[in-house]
């Protein structure tokens, strides 16, 4: 990708993704991730209503009138995406590919975290760890997350979420806000996201394409899977090979369902082809 498609594609998701969060997201976001607490802002003059216990005394007594201390909430939080770059990213047959989508949610995220002036970190992985970007602050910082997450191509195609989770432990050791975004075909990460959920406030972030969910009778056909690059003919007529590949779903389904409120982490599911806009804003709402 030459540098004057990139900028262009960087500018169209910023243009998309900015607006949605000034305007849905900014709001529901700083309501639902609260700061580390409450410092001194000023005194002013006691108002009716006004808590007895926040009174500063001291100043009363000078000026002889009652005055209360102002507090504000201190706000600044890091935000971490996990975004899982491996092969089966690179799969949709409805409204692009799943890694577009991924990318549109990381980049609404991050504006979200850049109005309540918030750090974002970026974390990209396969089966290792392909890129770590430190938290940081401002809209230069975000255009630089969105344009890895456009251009950046991984050494493998294979996952291991339970290798992300333990790098993300080693990287940050204050609290952080952390969505894994993936479509989470994976095993062996309940260990790592039990470890990590109790230092975070993570969610889980699962996307998937309709056709992951239930194969069209289309006769025999070659596939491949994305990740070991293994191909294989399959016969979709057959009624015991297409129920086969919907209960693999389901149970990946449930493992994922089961994992994240085991760990007590939260959990969004969207299929390709729906608003993940609804999907976002109904889970902070319900938080």
């Amino acid at each position: 990708m030459d540098t004057k498609e990139l900028l262009k594609k960087v500018r169209k998701i910023e243009i998309k993704t900015r607006r949605l969060s000034n305007h849905i997201f900014s709001g529901e976001y700083h309501t639902f991730f609260k700061g580390k607490g409450m410092t001194f802002s000023e005194v002013r003059p006691y108002q009716f209503g006004d808590e007895i216990r926040n009174i500063d005394w001291n100043v009363t007594a000078r000026h002889n009138d009652p005055y209360v201390k102002v507090f504000v909430e201190e706000r600044e939080l890091t935000m971490m995406l996990m975004i899982d770059i491996s092969g089966s990213e690179n799969f949709g047959t409805v409204n692009g590919f799943k890694k577009e989508i991924i990318t549109e949610i990381a980049a609404t995220l991050a504006f979200s975290a850049t109005q309540n002036n918030d750090k974002i970190g970026l974390i990209l992985f396969t089966d290792q760890i392909e890129l770590y970007i430190p938290p940081k602050k401002g809209r230069s910082h975000v255009l630089r997350i969105i344009r890895e997450l456009i251009e950046f191509e991984p050494n493998n195609t294979q996952t291991d979420i339970a290798q992300a989770l333990k790098f993300l432990s080693g990287v940050l050791k204050k609290k952080a806000i952390v969505f894994l975004i993936s479509d989470f075909m994976s095993d062996d990460y309940e260990h790592n996201l039990k470890i990590v959920s109790k230092k975070h406030d993570i969610t889980g972030v699962r996307i998937f394409d309709p056709r992951e969910e239930k194969m069209p009778n289309v006769g025999l056909v070659p596939m491949i899977d994305a990740e070991t690059k293994k191909v294989e003919w399959v016969n979709t007529s057959s009624a015991t090979v297409r129920m086969a590949y919907e209960k693999y779903f389901r149970e990946k389904t449930e493992e994922f369902q089961q994992v994240f409120t085991k760990c007590g982490a939260g959990q969004i599911q969207t299929r390709v082809d729906e608003s993940y806009v609804t999907k976002l804003l109904g889970y902070f709402k319900s938080r």
